[in-house]
């Protein structure tokens, strides 16, 4: 902030001496007021530049450069041009400068994605991209997923879902602020981390409204991955085509396998939405409906599981009670 200001006093105050000095001092403040525009402009480019990754940058620059040398060649028959006309030539020649440069500048910076020599302009790992979602980033899970080093390949964070986030972070509603807030940390916690690359992408789809939308569109043009744990963004990526990394399905993927016959001590924590039924919970949050058991809430059980639903949602365990058992024959069947 304060370079900001201290740019804006140089390019004001050099727009009053430059103006002073040449028209006095009722112009001067004309001049003044150019230059402090002229800061303004400068600190609003610089502000965009730092949106735009530098790939894009160097994309844009070459691309104007080459503009340029194609309008220097365009224009070189005009240097035969009689001198009545010289006007008529500088004003051809600035008009061919403006466009083929804008017109590289705007081409190079677009194109650079699809440019690769001798490697650069394409990562090591291109093709092997996996995009985040909010819900995901949100969860937090994926941090320790790839922590671990299970989760290979670029992971790409689109500057939609990073203002999504930020919007969500300042929401006023507090549940929503927390959540935001969380998610926030979670990318910064795993930017810090070893071994985990991410990528902020600034590619956008301006003519296409929501995020889910945006996200199937850029994994389509990537041909990449979708991580989540979104379920109708799950769906609707695999009707189009999309390859889905869902955190949930591989939460449960890990969870112990319990087979019907097997015996395990349960704490009741309350009743079931049938007559007589109590429902207790695993560590790793499956949740076990008990037969019988509703008048022992708060107590250790033992039980025989029954059966066991697997669904998208997660895991449900069936069983039926056994019996009360004492605190630390619990323990020693949980153990």
């Amino acid at each position: 902030m304060i370079v900001k200001i201290l740019l804006v006093l140089a390019c004001s105050l050099s727009g009053l001496f430059i103006a002073h000095s040449y028209f006095g001092f009722p112009i001067a403040l004309i001049g003044f007021l150019i230059g402090f525009i002229i800061a303004l402009f400068v600190i609003q480019i610089e502000e965009s530049i730092r949106k735009v990754s530098l790939r894009v940058i160097f994309g844009g620059v070459v691309g104007m450069i080459v503009g340029l040398l194609i309008a220097v060649m365009l224009a070189y028959g005009l240097n035969f041009v009689s001198l009545e006309r010289q006007q008529v030539v500088t004003g051809i020649y600035a008009l061919l400068t403006g466009i083929m440069a804008y017109l590289g500048l705007l081409i190079g910076s677009k194109k650079i994605e699809e440019f690769s020599f001798f490697g650069f302009g394409q990562s090591k790992d291109a093709g092997d991209h996996r995009v985040l979602d909010t819900s995901v980033i949100i969860d937090g899970r994926i941090a320790d997923i790839s922590e671990t080093g299970f989760l290979q390949g670029n992971l790409i964070v689109p500057r939609f879902v990073l203002d999504e986030l930020q919007h969500i972070a300042d929401s006023p509603d507090s549940m929503k602020r927390s959540r935001g807030r969380r998610g926030l940390d979670v990318l910064n916690r795993m930017q810090r981390g070893a071994g985990i690359n991410i990528e902020i992408m600034d590619q956008d789809f301006p003519k296409l409204k929501g995020v889910d939308a945006k996200l199937v569109a850029l994994a389509k043009k990537l041909n990449a991955k979708i991580v989540t744990n979104d379920f109708n963004l799950n769906k609707v990526a695999e009707l189009q085509g999309i390859k889905i990394l869902n955190v949930n399905e591989l939460a449960n993927a890990l969870k112990p396998v319990v087979l019907p016959g097997e015996t395990m001590a349960v704490k009741i924590i309350k009743e079931g939405k049938e007559p007589g039924q109590g429902v207790a919970y695993l560590d790793d949050g499956t949740m076990i409906i008990v037969d019988h058991a509703q008048k022992h809430q708060g107590a250790n059980v033992e039980v025989l599981v029954t059966s066991v639903l697997q669904t998208t949602a997660g895991r449900m365990i069936f069983s039926e009670l056994k019996g009360v058992v004492p605190e630390k024959k619990a323990i020693g069947l949980a153990t």
